[in-house]
């Protein structure tokens, strides 16, 4: 059994690595809606939006599911996590999560 442990560890971060980059490119194509209020990438440039870029993924999701199960209140976030599922939730905090945000200065 030992001796299968290296080989067994390989499998076991490379498979982690792929279900990592699949949820993260799904959760790109999954972000177009959001990116009309959160930007592209998640760095809104209005005020009025937060930004989700570089966010914790574990925050994103428990805000997304607070708003889905409506114990965190806002009109239109609830309407869209309303529709979206545990692995759509997983996926979009995954993309966000990993884009460059929280030490960006925004421009003026």
């Amino acid at each position: 059994m030992m001796k299968y442990f290296p080989i067994i560890l390989l499998i076991s971060i490379f498979s982690d690595l792929v279900i990592a980059d699949s949820s993260f490119n799904r959760g790109k194509e999954k972000s177009v809606t959001c990116s009309a209020c959160h930007g592209s990438d998640g760095n809104s440039n209005n005020k009025m939006y937060p930004r989700l870029a570089g966010q914790y993924k574990n925050y994103l999701i428990h805000s997304l599911k607070a708003y889905k199960s409506g114990s965190r209140q806002n009109a239109i976030m609830s309407g869209f996590a309303a529709g979206l599922s545990d692995q759509d939730i997983i996926d979009l905090s995954t993309y966000y999560s990993k884009q460059k945000g929280l030490n960006i200065i925004p421009k003026n």
